[in-house]
């Protein structure tokens, strides 16, 4: 991590800022200027945590802040646990090996933003035919929208990290009909597998709530989800004869062969069979 101090503008404070105000420090109003409270909060932590009291966020404060961090996660069980790959492992008659390189390779590394909501993408072409479907008219809201509703799919809006959120909130805020709510979690990807909302039904859930309201409460159930979405699409058997291009196409599409997911999945589980 970057060293910051007061004064500081860039993206890493508001990195700090997220921590800062998952530690406790509940007056922080996250962006990414080291203002004068972040100092002040920076200040009280390095002093609780018995370091030099200098404001300045080095590599010893980051260090200790970001254990911080994770302790609280821990406690909330939202962490990935072995025994939660274990199960998976005997739930779906699968190596752990392979499990463990599923996991590294297909996962995107945590389920979770430093803020404890879950990761998430928003996708306004699928935003698009989800009001379609529901017979709502995308059109009457494009036009004074196009952040987060197109036809085609492009990256071209995508923000990133927490602030997909105020893109999500955005189109949920677009009417107070239930069913704009509903196409806008159906058109978020979720957690660490990025599963999108519109598969929540298909694969076991009783609706799109009911499936996120999972995605906020714990990798492991990020994973319970991942398992029920291989498993409707069959793609279970590919894993368990370890036929990993069948798998990364499937899962992947066409993408696969350019990012060698085929050949990352291979490398992943040799490691881990050999342990």
């Amino acid at each position: 991590m970057e060293t910051v101090k007061l004064k500081s503008r860039n993206k890493t404070v508001y990195t700090l800022k997220e921590i800062l105000l998952e530690v406790g420090y509940d007056y922080i109003i996250v962006d990414n200027y080291f203002d004068v409270d972040t100092d002040r909060a920076v200040k009280d932590f390095q002093k609780k945590n018995k370091l030099v009291v200098d404001g300045i966020v080095g590599i010893k404060t980051w260090t200790i802040l970001l254990s911080a961090q994770q302790e609280i996660f821990s406690k909330k069980n939202k962490f990935l646990s072995e025994d939660d790959l274990i199960n998976f492992a005997k739930q779906y008659k699968l190596e752990l090996a392979v499990v463990k390189a599923v996991n590294e390779i297909e996962s995107n590394g945590t389920g979770f933003l430093i803020n404890g909501d879950p990761k998430i993408l928003f996708e306004g072409h699928i935003f698009w035919k989800e009001l379609t479907k529901r017979g709502i008219d995308p059109k009457k809201f494009s036009v004074k929208n196009p952040d987060i509703l197109y036809k085609t799919w492009t990256k071209k809006y995508y923000l990133g990290g927490a602030a997909e959120y105020k893109r999500l909130n955005k189109a949920i805020a677009l009417s107070d009909n239930k069913e704009v709510k509903e196409a806008a979690l159906c058109a978020t990807s979720w957690g660490m597998f990025q599963i999108m909302g519109f598969n929540a039904i298909d694969i076991g859930y009783k609706n799109v709530e009911s499936f996120t309201s999972d995605m906020y409460k714990s990798e492991g159930l990020q994973l319970k989800a991942f398992g029920m979405y291989l498993k409707k699409n069959k793609l279970i058997p590919f894993l368990q004869k370890k036929d990993w291009t069948r798998f990364a196409l499937k899962y992947n599409g066409p993408s696969q062969a350019s990012n060698a997911y085929d050949k990352k999945l291979k490398k992943a589980y040799d490691k881990y069979s050999k342990k």
